[in-house]
């Protein structure tokens, strides 16, 4: 694959000569790695085929891609298909914060949600996530993939990064990893090949620069700030950080890395930054780098609000008594309603769930936990995936392969359970819910989830087992 002149130039001006050399070769010669994570919520299963990524303990290199499509345990939310260089996240986590009590954490610019899992999976138990994405598209694709995963404690919204600056000082930590140039998705991706140039790596400098300011604004005094990008450039990178550190008196950190996992350090800068690039690591091209803003504050910080936000859809229901029954009793959660729909949130967070939905554009949290019907409870999908659901109560089908992948394309299939609301699961992982009326049971599988191709395998992907 031919790389821009321009682009070959700067990186022979950013790098040593050996260094450029190999950089250059790699993204135009060599193949992109294949990597996935796991879900420890969920599943602890042996990888097959597989080697560990250093920084993060349930990151592992696959040897071959396999047609993830077509894994029902994908689709249950066991695992996340992530670049190895992404999973960085999870040490600067390790590394920078105190595990003794949940946080609030923002993911800014979170789809596909890569990050956001990570960062699930890295942070104190019972840690608040938000997850932001600004295109209503993305965003989508980004609540699909938090339902998947399970987490009750997240909330996921559609709002440009100034809507946070509103925010001042309720976030302990946040994650930008922002859009940008994309150099190191090269390898990949010809798209970010063909759209390269000089003005790209200024206009992207500039917005990350309005990005942080706007994140700053949000990120409460002490607070941690973890900045990455998917290129290579000074502008888009270290300019940034040095921005930090010399304009906004912020702390640049030390996140201790081995020698041994071969990450490049910052380019020219007194600063701390880590860049990966794939001729050094197993990966494609990342940097990341981690400031602390100073413990001195403005005296702005926003009180929680105290205000039920309105429906949308007409009038509240009464809570019906046995909602808490589908609800583990390990967990505490208050449920809600919102015209049909109950919702559980975690109730510790209460008032701040409730502060974000006044103040943003709020399109997930909590769990989803049943629709009403006329007199019928309609258990919702994201309860079927969800780490709080009380496993207890609803009988589960055990889907061979041919079963589970016609339930994710949406087809009618016939089980042999109980009449009613059943669980349809796969290798012990649930996939949804069915409501089975004897000889057929109607699929409750969202409709914009399920898997459109025709081509299904003979035998499943097999990526993790048991």
């Amino acid at each position: 694959m031919a790389l821009p002149e321009l682009f070959i130039k700067q990186i022979n001006e950013l790098l040593p000569e050996n260094e450029a050399k190999d950089l250059i070769s790699a993204l135009g010669e060599s193949e992109p790695s294949v990597s996935v994570r796991v879900n420890a919520e969920k599943c602890n299963h042996t990888k097959l085929h597989s080697t560990s990524v250093p920084w993060c303990n349930l990151g592992f290199h696959l040897e071959e891609r396999p047609q993830f499509t077509f894994d029902p345990m994908l689709h249950s939310g066991c695992y996340y298909v992530q670049d190895a260089s992404s999973m960085f996240l999870a040490h600067a986590i390790d590394k920078l914060v105190d595990k003794s009590a949940p946080v609030k954490y923002l993911d800014l610019c979170a789809a596909p949600g890569g990050k956001t899992t990570t960062a699930i999976g890295a942070l104190p138990k019972g840690s608040l996530v938000v997850a932001n994405e600004i295109m209503s598209g993305r965003a989508q694709i980004l609540r699909e993939n938090i339902i998947k995963w399970g987490s009750p404690y997240c909330v996921v919204t559609n709002n440009d990064s100034a809507a946070y600056s509103r925010l001042t000082e309720f976030f302990d930590i946040i994650a930008a990893d922002v859009p940008c140039s994309g150099e190191g998705m090269m390898r990949k991706d010809e798209e970010a090949v063909a759209q390269w140039t000089p003005v790209l790596v200024k206009e992207c400098a500039e917005r990350q620069r309005e990005i942080v300011d706007n994140a700053w604004q949000a990120l409460r005094p002490g607070g941690i700030l973890i900045y990455s990008t998917c290129t290579f450039n000074r502008p888009e990178n270290e300019d940034i950080i040095e921005y930090l550190v010399n304009e906004l008196e912020a702390e640049s950190l030390d996140l201790q890395v081995p020698e041994e996992w071969n990450i490049y350090p910052s380019i020219n800068s007194a600063t701390h930054g880590y860049h990966f690039f794939p001729h050094r690591t197993r990966g494609e091209g990342l940097f990341l780098a981690a400031v602390r803003k100073p413990a001195t504050s403005t005296g702005n910080a926003h009180k929680l609000l105290n205000k039920k936000k309105n429906s949308k859809k007409g009038k509240a229901l009464p809570i019906p008594a046995e909602l808490k029954k589908w609800i583990s009793a390990d967990c505490s959660f208050q449920i809600v309603s919102n015209g049909d729909s109950f919702n559980a949130i975690p109730a510790e967070f209460t008032d701040e769930i409730g502060f974000l939905q006044e103040s943003l554009k709020v399109i997930y949290c909590g769990c989803d936990i049943a629709n009403s019907k006329g007199k019928d409870l309609i258990p919702a999908h994201a309860l079927a995936l969800s780490t709080c659901i009380n496993k207890d109560l609803f009988p589960c089908y055990e889907a061979d392969y041919a079963t589970a992948i016609a339930y994710l394309r949406g087809e009618t299939i016939t089980i042999d359970a109980p009449r009613g609301y059943v669980m349809i699961a796969y290798n012990g992982h649930a996939l949804g819910f069915v409501k089975n009326l004897g000889n057929r049971a109607n699929n409750l599988y969202p409709k914009e989830w399920r898997i459109k191709s025709t081509h299904i395998p003979s035998t499943p992907p097999q990526v993790i087992i048991k």
